[in-house]
């Protein structure tokens, strides 16, 4: 049956491009498009609610479903959707139960492939209703299907969704721009041995039928429908928090984010009440993409962040923060994503100072500041220089390319030298009304700066030049600094032990103690040793090694401090790409290549890879591990990397 239905779609899908040479009159239509990234005619036509029915089947590695789109209709007499590897196989006007087949037209795929395809439907100009039927194929980037020996349980698949930037409409026809905020609810049928979850109201245990109905009652933009179906168990942290992960997985979840609730806690102080009623995290296999995504109610996150030592919760407090930074109030379009990221990042600081104090919160911000004079020093040497600017202008280019430091970490710094010049006093104010604001709404660059004007310079008659921040490149010279007596100590243990000044073997001297009548010889060992220092003290002596410190040098690091070995994967991606440099790759070759075959997270594989390419003693090492490792690579860190290998050929 279902073979029939794939020869059906494909001649669907092969007769809508044949009707391209018709549909002229449709597509020369000017829409006046504000987001570059999305062909939907959004100031004509736009959804209000979306449902979806989905039949999830492993076995064909395919999605079945029906999006229904209930729409608010300004006089328009065509529909757009954008689709991205999709297979359509109809389309219907009209609600459930009393609908009527339409025409559609499905225009050429975007030279670069990134945008996909418009999916066009003639409609009546009082058209509410448009109904999509369709089946993701091999080419929907947004899915990512594990199979059993991916998965932490060797038993059960898993499968997952990433949709930010674009890569929602290759798994849902939807317009698919940060722009148009919707509802949606689902129906959604799974095998009944697996639980699914989505980005709204869920479940917490598997029932015997396979069918889970969902519903996302706040209206958000389309790159924050999310989906994961897996063998789950839920544990609950208090009433409105928890954390799902597979079975094996779940004791070492509940031991490492215990502090979401105090989280939320001080989040809530800070800006507002959290709006979402539930926050759960679901921690995916490992190759997810990504450290966190911040889908609504629930955060996907990365395993690499159970590090045993809470060191990397950082990344939670950052997805929460996007709770109002993102979520809440949206980036109209990608060229202004630090409305998303930079806002989220300050605020995750300060979540993080609230909980663990000033001193930490400003180490965890240094290590990011060092990262973004690496970015800094790269885009400028790169083919768009003016990727420093905040605002980007990335229309006929993947928005992902804007998804760098910049967005981040000078987003953040910006937001930290403007409280610095006001006071906390007034910014705090200024920002938790901003979010009130623009509370389920999306913002550009030019509103917020208005907002800014009168709200928080104009009321408090400070004069601030936020246009070299946000349309110059490069750091303005009034950025903040910041500074950490714990991090200038690692930079000179580096210093004293490139130059002998400092050794990691253990030294041992002795004393002599009277102990009644006779005297006793006490032995003392003294050694640096890697629990003496949080794991950002130790990526700060990392960085400051010279990129040619010698094989002997190399082989007292790992021999006493263990770094090849280290739990925590934000230190091995610093010592892997030390050792690419220093040529300590023989030594330790085997561990590269099991943490670049089980980790995705595209954070640690670029910087490893790109130090591998770049060596030619360890290039080819570097293309063969990823050959071997692809398959097991999201589609977001398989692309990433496949472009580094040409770019540095």
């Amino acid at each position: 049956m279902r073979l029939i239905l794939i020869t059906l779609l494909l001649w669907t899908m092969v007769a809508c491009d044949s009707l391209h040479s018709n549909s002229s009159n449709h597509q020369s239509e000017d829409h006046s498009q504000v987001d570059k990234h999305s062909y939907a005619n959004l100031d004509k036509i736009h959804t209000k609610h979306l449902h979806l029915e989905l039949d999830v089947d492993f076995k064909n590695r395919t999605i079945y479903g029906v999006a229904r789109h209930e729409m608010i209709n300004n006089g328009a007499d065509t529909a757009i959707f954008d689709i991205n590897g999709l297979m359509i196989q109809k389309v219907t006007i009209g609600q459930k139960g009393s609908e009527e087949e339409a025409d559609m037209f499905i225009d050429k795929m975007d030279k670069d492939s990134i945008l996909g395809q418009p999916l066009m439907v003639p409609i009546k100009k009082d058209t509410k209703f448009v109904n999509i039927y369709y089946q993701t194929t091999e080419r929907s980037d947004a899915l990512d299907w594990l199979d059993t020996n991916l998965t932490t349980s060797k038993t059960k698949p898993f499968l997952y969704t990433q949709g930010q930037a674009i890569l929602t409409r290759t798994w849902i026809p939807l317009q698919d721009s940060p722009s148009n905020r919707i509802t949606y609810s689902a129906d959604v049928k799974v095998p009944s041995d697996l639980l699914a979850v989505m980005s709204a109201s869920n479940p917490t245990e598997k029932n015997e039928s396979g069918k889970y109905h969902f519903e996302m009652n706040k209206p958000i933009p389309a790159y924050l429908i999310a989906l994961a179906v897996g063998d789950l168990k839920y544990h609950a942290f208090s009433s409105n928090s928890g954390v799902y992960a597979e079975t094996e997985l779940l004791p070492s979840c509940v031991y490492e984010f215990d502090a979401i609730p105090k989280m939320i806690s001080a989040a809530e102080k800070l800006y507002g009440p959290y709006q979402w009623g539930q926050y759960d995290i679901l921690v995916l296999p490992y190759s997810f993409p990504f450290g966190g995504m911040e889908n609504p109610m629930l955060t996907f996150a990365n395993p690499t962040l159970l590090a045993g030592d809470k060191s990397l919760v950082s990344v939670i407090a950052h997805e929460l923060a996007h709770s109002w930074s993102g979520n809440l109030v949206t980036n109209r379009t990608w060229n202004d994503f630090w409305l998303n990221e930079g806002f989220t990042v300050y605020f995750e600081q300060r979540i993080m100072e609230s909980i663990y104090g000033k001193e930490v919160a400003d180490i965890l911000a240094l290590i990011e500041f060092d990262e973004l004079k690496d970015e800094l020093t790269r885009i400028q040497s790169s083919e768009h220089p003016d990727d420093s600017k905040l605002h980007l202008a990335l229309s006929g280019r993947n928005p992902d390319d804007g998804m760098t430091d910049i967005a981040y970490v000078k987003g953040a710094f910006f937001l930290k030298t403007l409280e610095q010049q006001v006071g906390r006093d007034k910014f705090d104010p200024f920002l938790k009304k901003y979010f009130e604001t623009f509370q389920f709404k999306t913002v550009d660059a030019t509103q917020f700066t208005a907002f800014l004007t009168k709200e928080l310079l104009e009321k408090n008659h400070q004069s601030f030049n936020y246009d070299a921040w946000i349309y110059e490149e490069g750091l303005p010279d009034n950025c903040i600094q910041l500074h950490s007596v714990r991090l200038d100590r690692m930079a000179q243990l580096a210093d004293d032990f490139v130059h002998g000044k400092v050794t990691f073997a253990p030294k041992v001297r002795y004393t002599w103690k009277k102990v009644g009548k006779r005297k006793r010889k006490i032995k003392h060992i003294e050694q640096i040793k890697y629990q003496d220092h949080i794991v950002q003290e130790w990526q700060t002596f990392i960085r400051r090694l010279p990129r040619n410190l010698s094989l002997t040098k190399m082989k007292e690091i790992d021999r006493y401090l263990h770094f090849s070995n280290s739990g925590n994967s934000e230190l091995l991606m610093e010592w892997f790409v030390l050792s690419a440099h220093c040529n300590y790759v023989p030594q330790n070759k085997a561990q590269i290549a099991q943490f670049l075959g089980k980790v995705g997270r595209r954070k640690y594989l670029m910087p490893i890879y790109e130090a591998l390419l770049l060596n030619r003693k360890t290039r080819d090492f570097a293309v063969q591990t990823f050959n071997g490792a692809k398959g097991h690579y999201h589609a977001v860190s398989r692309n990433s990397v496949a472009d580094l290998i040409k770019s540095t050929k």
